[in-house]
């Protein structure tokens, strides 16, 4: 680990206030046990920054042995709990976590937020964001130093395997917690890890430093880009509203990327709740010959279009909500609808898919004037309202009962109520389960 040092050395200026966001896995572990080493060479203050975000039963033990080395080490110690989700459980957790962070940078007037991502982690983030789509700078994860507006993220282990932290770790004795649920094939991200990142690591173990150069090229392609489309957006995109008839004389790489700029400008630090389906859907709606349409977009805000201008505006139906399920969604009640890889539930709170049968991805949203869909066994549409009326919900419940449904808008599930034509028994014809969990179910 001496290049990580010369490199901490190296980019930290002496006297620095530097946050460190720690989790209590080997990975931070390993971080803060390697700022330790330069702390009284560079005279750096530490402010260890752990987030317990109360998801097992163990968050509260590994925010406790934080602590305690934080006091054995002399490093200040800062904390927060999350205890209510909303929307999308990582996105929500990782917004948090910022906004936490950020009040800390201000707090000890810090230049520094370092972060224990590592090579593996920017090798699995491609895959993820291949996988799922995402814009040219998505495609390129993070790199190894990203500037803020008033201080940098920081990522020295970005060159490093987490083999090689965990043998560090070891060999030095530094205590870390291991999260369980790294090692469940509920997660996209853990069966790239734990089943695709190995096979790349057999054709070539240093993999991971591919990717980083992968990322480097991707972020200088984006840079120029940028400044191409950035002569462009001022006559297409002029007080907050895109003229259509101007987009759409621009080339298909042209259009997408001014969206993307778009949406940038809107979302800002929230923009990992937009992906490439979002994007896709913008432009069929920018596209449609249709003269009034409106889509709803992530964290509650509606895409509409009227003629010949299209906008983005906030959401003032505060009930309403559309959420893309990747692995899992927290509805504003609190209720869960999640992926999960098997069950013996065969309730109306779990249905069986077949991904062949539908368009991915996947929607979570409330329901629309005109709503039907066919119930399984039944060869004709019905209703949505009259499902509503026949099961007696309430009508205070009805506007923010969760509808889940393909791309193409298409009914495939009412949890907790009905299964549709789309829902499948035998194993060989699904491959996918999703379970409705109410709040405090088991």
């Amino acid at each position: 680990m001496n290049d990580i040092l010369d490199r901490l050395k190296k980019e930290i200026p002496n006297n620095s206030s530097v946050i460190i966001a720690t989790s209590g896995g080997p990975d931070s572990m390993v971080l803060l046990n390697l700022l330790l080493k330069v702390k009284k060479e560079k005279n750096l203050k530490l402010v260890c920054a752990h987030v317990n975000h109360k998801l097992r039963k163990e968050s509260d033990d590994e925010a406790k042995m934080v602590k305690r080395y934080c006091e054995k080490e002399n490093i200040i110690f800062e904390y927060m709990t999350i205890n209510d989700y909303q929307g999308n459980t990582e996105n929500y957790a990782r917004k948090k976590r910022y906004e936490f962070f950020d009040k800390l940078i201000k707090k000890y007037s810090s230049s520094y937020l370092l972060t224990a991502h590592h090579g593996d982690d920017l090798t699995e983030t491609i895959m993820m964001r291949l996988i799922r789509g995402s814009s040219l700078k998505g495609y390129a994860g993070f790199s190894e130093v990203t500037e803020k507006k008033s201080y940098k993220i920081y990522r020295p282990l970005i060159t490093k395997t987490k083999a090689e932290l965990l043998n560090y770790a070891k060999e030095n004795n530094i205590p870390y917690a291991v999260d369980q649920t790294n090692e469940s094939d509920d997660y996209t991200r853990n069966r790239i890890r734990k089943y695709i990142l190995p096979t790349l690591k057999k054709e070539n173990k240093n993999v991971h430093l591919k990717f980083i150069e992968f990322s480097k090229l991707i972020s200088e392609t984006e840079e120029y880009f940028e400044k191409v489309v950035a002569k462009k957006i001022t006559s297409i995109y002029q007080d907050n509203k895109l003229n259509v008839e101007v987009f759409l004389t621009e080339k298909p790489l042209i259009q997408k990327k001014l969206i993307h700029n778009i949406l940038n400008n809107i979302y800002k630090n929230k923009i990992n709740l937009i992906n490439d389906n979002h994007v896709n859907n913008i432009l069929s709606t920018v596209k449609n010959k249709k003269p009034n349409i409106q889509i709803n977009l992530p964290d509650n805000k509606i895409l509409k279009k009227a003629y010949n201008y299209v906008w983005i505006e906030e959401n003032t139906n505060k009930e309403t909500y559309d959420y893309i399920l990747d692995d899992k969604v927290i509805l504003p009640n609190n209720n869960t609808i999640e992926i999960i890889n098997e069950t013996s539930d065969h309730s109306n709170y779990v249905t069986k898919l077949n991904s062949k049968d539908i368009k991915l991805p996947i929607h979570v949203r409330t329901k629309k004037a005109g709503d039907k869909l066919i119930l399984k066994g039944l060869n004709k549409q019905k209703k949505l309202k009259d499902i509503f009326i026949d099961e007696k919900i309430p009508m205070d419940n009805r506007n923010s009962w969760p509808v889940v449904t393909d791309d193409n808008d298409e009914i495939i599930w009412l949890p907790g109520l009905k299964k549709t034509k789309f829902d499948r028994e035998k194993q060989r014809n699904y491959d996918i389960i999703i379970r409705y969990r109410k709040k405090g179910s088991l």
